[in-house]
């Protein structure tokens, strides 16, 4: 089975690189979802061996559904552009597509910092039997992958919900996150995002 990384990046000019090629030893194709960034984000990633589909700024989750549409491999791989995710562990994340045993893997962080990402995740759980719904650390099977509409503001909850509306079998496998400067994000999404989450909820 071939593999694709689908990265979401925008304006990760002093990171991209370097996510880049320790990506490549262990994918077949990797894919840079430039969200219309006005930095040096997409030639850079040109010149570090990926290919790379820009979009005018929409955000990271249509620039996740743009990746899915684009990708080639049999498995697809998302990880953040910022250089918080080890790349060495998607041999982990996608072992049990490989083996046939789930259709979404979900690097599992050790710890969710967010209150309102562990809220989220107790509605989750009443569904699925996961820790991490929200990771940015995944592989699915692009089968399951294209089928994905994902409303909402970010991931959280919905990704996982609407999976297992599909049917999908999950499972998590722990990865390592390093320790980077993160940017601020905004934590009022994740309350318009709750109204998504609830709506998926019905809806699987």
């Amino acid at each position: 089975m071939t593999t694709t990384a689908v990265i979401p990046a925008y304006n990760e000019a002093g990171n991209i690189k370097k996510v880049i090629s320790e990506t490549l030893p262990f994918v077949d194709e990797i894919l840079v979802i430039d969200d219309g960034s006005d930095d040096e984000t997409a030639l850079l990633s040109q010149k570090a061996g990926a290919t790379v589909v820009s979009q005018p700024h929409q955000g990271y989750v249509q620039a996740l559904k743009r990746g899915f549409q684009s990708a080639k491999g049999d498995i697809v791989v998302t990880l953040d552009a910022d250089g918080e995710h080890d790349p060495s562990d998607i041999v982990k994340v996608v072992a049990p597509i490989q083996n046939g045993k789930a259709d979404l893997v979900l690097g599992r962080r050790k710890y969710i910092p967010s209150v309102s990402e562990r809220f989220i995740g107790t509605i989750v759980m009443v569904k699925a039997a996961v820790y991490d719904h929200g990771t940015g650390f995944r592989a699915l099977t692009k089968e399951l992958a294209v089928t994905l509409t994902l409303r909402g503001k970010c991931t959280c909850g919905t990704f996982v919900l609407e999976a297992v509306s599909k049917g999908a079998r999950i499972t998590e496998v722990p990865i390592t996150i390093r320790e980077i400067e993160k940017k601020r994000k905004r934590k009022w999404i994740h309350v318009i995002q709750i109204i998504y989450v609830l709506y998926q909820f019905i809806k699987s």
